[in-house]
């Protein structure tokens, strides 16, 4: 892309956004020997390491997402060799995600660079006039306490 998305197009903005900071970390992993592992995954290891093996409703309320979301990257994460599911002891109509001896393989890989992203991460927040993460949260504060559609109805209105 050459040049920029438009401003008012807020979603396509967030997409290149998220392009650009996922792409470069991919590329890093990839670079590292590691390109079947995604930016994506780092919050569902995070949890599994943390946590010990979860259901994935439970991993969507550890990584902070829609059990859809949490689903498609537990998929995603089990083609990549990273997690498989396992019976829940405790109740056999569950199944548990579990990190796989390669991902426990890698995580020493996968930590060095949670840290160096951090690193790069607190020297882009340095640019902007208000730290990305924090402006992210706030969005997601707003939207939950009114959500778009009900922001959309009121525009709507006022437009008569």
């Amino acid at each position: 892309m050459t040049g920029h998305p438009d401003p008012s197009a807020v979603g396509t903005l967030l997409r290149h956004v998220l392009e650009l900071l996922d792409g470069g970390v991919a590329e890093v992993y990839a670079e590292q020997g590691v390109p079947e592992y995604r930016p994506r995954f780092s919050p569902a290891v995070r949890a599994l390491v943390s946590e010990g093996p979860l259901s994935v409703g439970d991993l969507a309320g550890a990584m902070g997402v829609t059990h859809s979301a949490a689903s498609q990257t537990a998929a995603q994460m089990t083609r990549a060799g990273l997690v498989t599911h396992t019976p829940d002891p405790s109740d056999a109509r569950r199944r548990l995600v579990v990190l796989t001896a390669k991902a426990r393989e890698l995580l020493p890989r996968i930590e060095e660079e949670w840290e160096a992203t951090r690193a790069a991460m607190a020297e882009l927040d340095a640019e902007l006039s208000v730290p990305l993460a924090r402006v992210l949260t706030e969005t997601v504060e707003a939207v939950t306490r009114r959500p778009l559609r009900e922001r959309l109805a009121s525009a709507r209105e006022r437009r008569g």
